[in-house]
């Protein structure tokens, strides 16, 4: 069984415009099965597809397994067994030996960044980057199953 430990965080605007990073891989995704209690992602990112399915959070913590599919497979998914799909690019950066993977969101949730660590165990504190700001692990909104539902840009500012 695949055991997710993940914490998530708002990425400041301008400290990460200016900061170096790789280069973003195109991401797009949808939900075949959206609940509180479960989720079946469908997903293609960059020239690859895969099918993920998560179990409740519990802490920092639920239950993943992740499975790639062929790439034409996860677009004929997307676009027939998906009604609400996430834009975004997401980053990988590497940071005092972890590694940080930053979506900056297009379309409907266009203006939010989210960074996200995966770590080894739930007291596990990592070294920050300079351009993390808030921390919201604990909120819902932020799931990329809720932004397809409930997008940032229909949020009350």
């Amino acid at each position: 069984m695949g055991i997710e430990i993940e914490r998530k965080f708002l990425v400041d605007h301008k400290l990460w415009q200016e900061a170096d990073k790789p280069e973003g891989i195109p991401y797009r995704q949808g939900y075949l099965l959206n609940t509180p209690e479960k989720t079946v992602r469908v997903r293609v990112a960059g020239t690859k597809g895969y099918i993920t399915i998560k179990g409740a959070t519990e802490g920092f913590s639920r239950k993943e397994y992740e499975y790639e599919i062929p790439v034409a497979d996860a677009n004929e998914l997307l676009g027939g067994f998906t009604e609400k799909r996430i834009e975004k690019t997401r980053f990988k950066v590497p940071y005092a030996g972890k590694l940080w993977e930053v979506d900056v969101f297009a379309g409907d949730n266009e203006r939010l960044i989210v960074a996200e660590i995966e770590l080894r165990s739930e007291d596990e504190t990592p070294e920050f980057p300079h351009w993390i700001a808030d921390e919201v692990t604990h909120d819902n909104r932020y799931y990329n199953s809720a932004l397809s539902i409930h997008p940032y840009s229909e949020w009350d500012k």
